[in-house]
């Protein structure tokens, strides 16, 4: 009886085996080659977005540098990977980190928006040499008052509602204004290809995330790292502003009737920015 019940699952078993050798283990990314220059510069998107979101700094870094972009597990080109190890932070870094050894890229400029700022931090405590310099826009380094009550509130309406209602909520908190509607659309257009798997798996690495910036806050390290803030992002700003004054290797640029999302809604001062700081720090 064990037997034949055995010889029925061993072929069952030997597909799923053959099926985990064969499939993807590998964010997905795409290299944009400049020829002339030996500096890279990679780009990482946020939770519920991918790397399309960098169409308008692409064709301008592209210009100057090597660029790199990827999509974050279960985003984008990466959605339909298989993932054995657990949803953190480091392991999300840790992904990003096998691309550039893959690549054989030995240290990078980074920028990144919104929680992929916090993917960034994260590659520079993992391993540091790798990071040149960091551009943060839209950057998280805090949760306040508000936005923990918003994260309270989801974690009690992520199994009763579709995850793309609760997204499409928090855009409209984190960009409520006419100008923010083209970055707004934007990220809730890409959400909308975010299995709701994934989503409730990036939803609990948020009690990650002010341990986490607050062990940030505290250690400097010494990386030159712009800070890139619209002055309309009004639930992440004010903790960027107090953090830059606390590290030295930090500076921040605020840009005037901007939201959360600068390198959408100001491309050609961002890419500028960027491009500079990029060029002050190779």
């Amino acid at each position: 009886m064990f037997l034949s019940k055995l010889i029925l699952i061993l072929p069952c078993f030997t597909v799923w085996c053959l099926i985990l050798v064969f499939l993807p283990t590998m964010l997905y990314y795409k290299t944009y080659i400049q020829g002339q220059s030996k500096e890279w510069v990679v780009l990482v998107h946020g939770a519920g977005g991918s790397s399309t979101i960098w169409f308008k700094q692409l064709k301008d870094l592209a210009l100057h540098f090597n660029v790199l972009l990827v999509d974050l597990r279960g985003h984008g080109k990466s959605k339909d990977i298989f993932w054995q190890k657990e949803y953190s932070f480091e392991e999300v870094s840790k992904d990003v980190v096998e691309v550039l050894n893959h690549l054989e890229i030995k240290s990078a400029h980074f920028i990144g928006v919104s929680l992929g700022t916090i993917v960034i931090r994260s590659i520079a405590e993992l391993d540091q040499s790798k990071i040149k310099t960091m551009i943060l826009g839209g950057a998280i380094t805090r949760l306040n008052i508000r936005s923990r009550f918003l994260m309270k509130g989801a974690t009690w309406l992520k199994k009763l509602l579709p995850f793309i209602w609760i997204y499409t909520m928090f855009a409209h908190i984190l960009m409520p204004r006419r100008r923010h509607r083209e970055s707004r659309n934007l990220f809730i257009k890409e959400a909308k290809n975010l299995k709701q798997s994934e989503f409730l798996r990036w939803f609990t690495l948020t009690a990650e995330v002010n341990p986490l910036l607050r062990y940030f806050k505290e250690k400097d390290i010494p990386v030159p790292t712009l800070y890139i803030m619209g002055d309309e992002d009004y639930m992440f700003l004010p903790q960027v502003k107090r953090l830059v004054k606390e590290h030295k290797f930090s500076l921040l640029k605020v840009l005037e009737n901007c939201g959360h999302v600068c390198n959408v809604e100001q491309p050609e001062i961002f890419n500028q920015l960027s491009i500079d700081f990029i060029k002050k720090n190779s």
